[in-house]
């Protein structure tokens, strides 16, 4: 499904963003479900970064009080 994606990128007309999580600068989930949930999510946005012409990365952060 993922590769599917991928192929439909250059065949879209105008321009599209996508919005997605970034799952590798965290912790490693504890248990199994949640790694394979980070591991799909990883290889899904590397896939789509692939088949993209820009990539960019938003870093957001608050500082509480």
């Amino acid at each position: 499904m993922t590769a599917e994606l991928a192929n439909t990128v250059p065949n879209l007309r105008g321009p599209v963003i996508f919005v997605t999580n970034e799952v590798g600068n965290g912790i490693v989930p504890d248990n199994a479900l949640a790694r394979r949930f980070r591991d799909a999510q990883g290889r899904l946005n590397q896939a789509m970064a692939a088949a993209c012409d820009t990539v960019v990365l938003v870093t957001a952060a608050c500082r509480c009080r």
